[in-house]
């Protein structure tokens, strides 16, 4: 497996870390990474009683989440798992991410 690397401004070199998984038990629902995430990665998700997915605007909402809408734009930037206090997201690096 090819290992990638980035380059940052100053010249040193990091592996970047692609989202692949959120863990909807332990998501509060707090839109912190959507908020920092400019490439539509993410979006804000109902669950019901049943534990259905729903939109967020449904009635039938007990607690709101967050899921991943579209992994493959993410760039790999880790700014959505800063930001997360839950610690509900996983990541994994650019090398496995592009050979699934």
């Amino acid at each position: 497996m090819t290992e990638y690397q980035a380059l940052r401004r100053d010249g040193t070199s990091w592996t970047p870390m692609f989202i692949e998984h959120l863990e909807a038990e332990t998501c509060i629902g707090c839109g912190r990474c959507y908020k920092v995430c400019n490439h539509d990665v993410l979006a804000l998700m109902g669950k019901t009683e049943d534990g259905e997915l729903v939109d967020a605007d449904d009635d039938e909402v007990e607690r709101m989440i967050m899921t991943i809408a579209d992994k493959g734009r993410c760039v790999g930037c880790e700014a959505c798992l800063l930001v997360c206090g839950s610690h509900s997201i996983k990541m994994i690096p650019a090398a496995e991410a592009f050979a699934a």
